[in-house]
């Protein structure tokens, strides 16, 4: 558990607001927040500073775990190789993993996260039991090492416990290889209070729900669930792959988006996770909903899943994020550029998410940390007492301290502010990212998180372990 951090400031020659970029900037920050900013002023005695402030951004989509099997999939399988043979590949991975496994695997992705400018992660957690599917006694003992993980590296945590019960659509019965998923309802309630407790002493840790998808949860269990949300956050995967459209077609009378619209109170606290194959109406229903599209494009890239139509969603006012997923590689600019290159190729127009006031690379930034924000839970807007705009986010009084510095890079000469980020996202390879604060505290020097090396170390004898039994 990292201490409190002190009263202190931050100086930058160049920050990127809320009401568009500024010189040389001030931040003081308190108590895991930022207290006070000042535009066009010297550095105080004993400021840090940096050349380029930008505001952290939450990794909305994560299974931690999965970063132990990154780069073992990519071998010709039978038949159509796709989601559901991964899937089979995934299933076998994770059944071995202990409890010490899980929390070495999650600290690597985390270190890995926080120096790649991921300052909060939603976990989508999803393996609760022993191997085998035994409950352990404690019913949060693998949230208990997300948890630990989180504390390991400093990363802000958003945790979604993943309610999952069956292997198809209709209630079918889960299979063997998903027994370390499973629950009732009942034991889901059990699960989330558990969580809580395990999440105490986190600074700004939030608890939200995530039924798995339509696939692992009955119409019934969906509605039983949501109250357990409160007012946290809801995430869900739907419509990621055709196969997966066609099954619900066929169960419940209604493609996955269209049937959640219509049946379930989406709003802004949801997060659809992929929701790739879908029509004009779900896309037009979804942006009016308020709820964030939940975007993991090197996965979805990787898994053959499609491409969603942001471009259109956005000139629709629909929000979203991007998640790293199946972790494996965790990378933010890789992320957004390949979002953005996934829109060029599939509609044959260059800087079709830009706008009249924004680059491309800043529309992108701006619009995955306003999507981030909202499907982590941790709120948006600007505290009373700030004379910022209520739709504020970023960096500005109130806001949590959760701040980049981009280091004087050959990729920087001569840019300067939405040049800045167009640099960044698109004309740089990784080390750009010089220091990362979360809540204040400092985490990532030049580059370089605080523990990478013991956690690497402890990653490193993890995966020789499981890879060699």
């Amino acid at each position: 558990m990292y201490p409190t951090v002190p009263a202190s400031g931050l100086h930058f020659k160049t920050a990127l607001l809320p009401q568009g970029w500024a010189r040389n900037v001030r931040i003081e920050h308190a108590g895991g927040r930022i207290t006070r900013i000042e535009q066009g002023v010297k550095p105080a005695s004993g400021d840090e500073r940096g050349l380029v402030g930008l505001p952290g951004i939450p990794n909305l989509h994560s299974h931690a775990f999965q970063r132990g099997m990154a780069g073992l999939t990519e071998r010709h399988g039978v038949n159509h190789d796709g989601f559901w043979s991964w899937r089979k590949l995934m299933y076998r991975f994770a059944a071995r993993l202990a409890p010490e496994d899980l929390q070495a695997l999650a600290a690597q992705a985390y270190v890995e996260m926080l120096e790649a400018g991921f300052t909060r992660v939603c976990e989508f957690h999803y393996l609760h039991h022993a191997p085998g599917g035994a409950r352990y006694a404690n019913p949060a003992e693998m949230v208990e090492r997300i948890a630990a993980a989180a504390a390991d590296t400093g990363i802000g945590l958003s945790l979604l416990p993943v309610f999952y019960a069956h292997s198809s659509f209709g209630g079918a019965a889960p299979a063997a290889e998903q027994a370390r998923f499973v629950n009732d309802v009942d034991g889901y309630g059990q699960l989330l209070e558990a969580s809580r407790t395990a999440l105490t002493g986190l600074h700004a840790a939030r608890l939200g729900i995530a039924p798995h998808s339509l696939r692992a949860a009955t119409p019934e269990e969906l509605r039983d669930i949501l109250p357990l949300a409160a007012d946290g956050p809801v995430h869900i995967h739907i419509a990621e792959q055709p196969r997966e459209v066609i099954e619900c077609e066929a169960m419940l009378g209604a493609r996955p988006v269209q049937w959640l619209l219509n049946e379930m109170p989406v709003d802004a606290r949801w997060c659809l996770i992929h929701a790739t194959h879908v029509t004009g109406d779900e896309l037009a229903g979804l942006a009016a909903s308020g709820a964030v599209a939940g975007l993991c494009p090197i996965t979805e890239a990787n898994l053959g899943d499609g491409l969603f139509p942001v471009a259109t969603y956005q000139a629709q006012g629909g929000r979203f994020g991007v998640g790293t997923d199946s972790n494996l590689l965790i990378d933010l600019a890789e992320e957004l550029r390949l979002l953005d290159y996934g829109q060029r190729l599939r509609n044959g127009i260059r800087n079709a998410l830009a706008t009249p006031e924004r680059s491309t690379g800043r529309a992108l930034f701006e619009a995955t940390l306003q999507g981030g924000l909202r499907a982590s839970g941790v709120g948006m807007g600007a505290s009373a007492d700030s004379d910022e705009p209520a739709s504020a986010v970023g960096l500005h009084a109130g806001a949590h301290a959760d701040i980049l510095s981009l280091a004087d890079h050959v990729a920087l000469t001569g840019r300067g502010d939405d040049a800045i980020l167009d640099s960044f996202i698109y004309a740089a390879r990784p080390g750009l990212i010089d220091c990362v604060w979360r809540a204040g505290h400092k985490l990532v020097c030049n580059g370089v998180h605080a523990q990478r090396a013991s956690i690497a170390t402890r990653f490193r004898a993890t995966l020789q372990r499981l890879l060699n039994e």
